[in-house]
Order: structure tokens, then C-alpha cells, then sequence
């Protein structure tokens, strides 16, 4: 990062004002909520699938989508408890099938889960029963209050939770890795301001604190600086 970027950086640093919902849902405060409620960003970071949608609604300026990150989904349990082996696809069902109380993510992860991989194994309609979809509340602190065993989420999700154990390795058949993306509200009063925040985003000089969240930096350039 250079001295001017680095000016930019401490300036934004003191006026971000940050939002935090779901990428999709109707949670409270769900990105989808909050926009039905009128509320505006300048900068979006989204579940990739759900920035295009928003694109094509016109909440977010086409042609400022900048890849930021890769996330993968992580199973976890409570420290202590029996980790199941989740070594191959029919070993991870078998677990699913096992436990009575499953907890996933209600973003990009979980809708994967219920509607692509519950259906691919054959178990929609145990999962319908036994699984639990979380709104608003990471899926970690479902586990710890006791609640659900094991949980599903993004890693990024889970590692900050203390007193839980992340199984990372899923079957690479069970997998999937999902994109996080920024891009400019379409309302935003703040144009430069919000390019320059996400060009700090994606660049190398913050990868290693990506890495360190249990995400992958993608390094994608901005298409304004193409």
C-alpha cells in the first residue's frame, strides 16, 4: 500500500460506519431487509451470488462488482465432544443421520446445505426435522449455549468463537467455496470514498489479515482501475 492509500486508509478507518446482516433471508436485519426498509449504503460486501442480484435490482451500481474473498464451509463441535469422521460423503451422511440436533448458517452456506447437498444425499426430509436454519446469531454460539451438535458455517464465522472445535476438512464432494464481493450502492453520495475503500479491500497489503480470519484473499482489480 503507498503513502496515499495509506492516508485514504486511516481516514476511512474513523468514518466507516458498518451494517452487519445476512446476505439473503428475511431476517431483522437481513441485507434484503434493510434495503425493504429504505435504508442505503455506499459499499456492499455480499455473498457474490447476492451482489448480482442486487445488481440487477439496481441497489448496486452495475459494473463496480469486485471479487474480495473465497470462503468454505466448516463443521464444528464443542470442545470436548466426539468429532465424527468426515473423511468421505457417505461418512459425513452417516453423521448427519446420527446427530439429532444440527445447526446451519440461514446465508449463502446454509441455503447451499438445505437446497443442493440435504437433496444430493438423499436426507431432505431427516434435515427438515433434526436441522436447524440460525437467523441473526452466529452458528458457534448455538453450539456453546448447547443447542445443536455439530453446526455448519463459514470458517470465517466460526473462528472467533471460543470453547468450540472446527473439524475443517469436509469431503471435497460435500464441499463448496463461495465468493464475498463488494460493490457500490447505487444511492451512495460517497463515490470516491467507496472505490477507494474497496480498492483496499482487494489489495495484497491486507491479504495476510484476510488469511488470518480463515478466508482467501482473491486480489481481483477493481474494474475502474482496469
Amino acid at each position: 500500500m503507498n503513502a496515499h492509500s495509506d492516508m485514504h486508509y486511516l481516514r476511512l478507518q474513523k468514518r466507516l460506519n458498518l451494517s452487519f446482516g445476512s446476505s439473503i433471508g428475511a431476517a431483522h436485519d437481513s441485507i434484503p431487509t434493510r434495503l425493504s426498509q429504505g435504508q442505503t449504503f455506499d459499499v456492499f460486501v455480499l455473498a457474490g451470488s447476492a451482489l448480482d442480484t442486487f445488481i440487477q435490482a439496481g441497489k448496486i451500481k452495475n459494473g463496480t462488482r469486485v471479487d474480495l474473498v473465497s470462503s468454505q464451509i466448516a463443521a464444528a463441535v464443542r470442545e470436548g465432544d466426539p468429532v465424527s469422521d468426515l473423511d468421505s460423503l457417505d461418512s459425513f451422511k452417516e453423521s448427519l443421520l446420527t446427530h439429532g440436533r444440527i445447526a446451519y448458517s440461514a446465508s449463502a452456506s446454509g441455503t447451499y446445505l438445505s437446497t443442493e447437498l440435504f437433496p444430493k444425499l438423499g436426507i431432505s426430509e431427516e434435515m427438515s426435522v433434526k436441522a436447524q436454519k440460525i437467523f441473526s446469531e452466529r452458528v458457534g454460539t448455538i453450539l456453546m449455549r448447547n443447542e445443536a451438535d455439530p453446526g455448519f458455517q463459514q470458517m470465517s464465522e466460526l473462528l472467533p468463537i471460543k470453547g468450540i472445535k472446527i473439524i475443517e476438512d469436509l469431503p471435497p464432494e460435500a464441499q463448496r467455496s463461495f465468493f464475498f464481493s463488494a460493490g457500490n450502492g447505487s444511492d451512495t453520495k460517497n463515490e470516491e470514498r467507496a472505490r477507494h475503500l474497496i480498492e483496499i479491500l482487494a489489495s495484497p497489503a491486507v491479504a495476510d489479515n484476510i488469511r488470518q480470519t480463515g478466508l482467501k484473499p482473491v486480489l481481483a482489480k477493481a474494474p475502474w482501475l482496469s
